[in-house]
């Protein structure tokens, strides 16, 4: 999709603060985070929501989950959230799959402050 903000992420011609890049997922910080730490986890390929999925696209859900999971592991994060917003009601405000990793909360004196990864 050419005009599609995180394909471009994706691609690397609009640059993010990338933390983990596979073949088919990129991991970057969310420029406006909701939490110590707030990543998001796209797939390269461009799929608009959670609505758009097909039976075929269950390799590049799974991809997304299991690149959350290593790098809350790699990050030493006790608990996490992972959550897709669905929708403009649901919350989605760009028209791509992503999964938000969120976390970072416990055991910290300043929970508000975002972690430095």
């Amino acid at each position: 999709m050419t005009d599609c903000l995180f394909c471009k992420i994706g691609e690397g011609s609009v640059p993010s603060d990338t933390v983990f890049e596979d073949e088919s997922v990129k991991v970057f910080k969310d420029i406006h985070p909701k939490a110590p730490v707030h990543l998001l986890v796209i797939p390269k390929s461009h799929v608009d929501s959670v609505m758009n999925l097909e039976p075929a696209h269950a390799e590049m859900v799974s991809s997304l989950i299991y690149a959350a999971k290593k790098i809350a592991r790699e990050l030493g994060l006790a608990g996490y959230k992972l959550v897709f917003n669905v929708g403009r009601e649901g919350g989605q405000v760009i028209d791509h799959l992503h999964l938000h990793l969120l976390g970072g909360w416990s055991g910290r004196a300043d929970n508000d402050a975002p972690l430095h990864i």
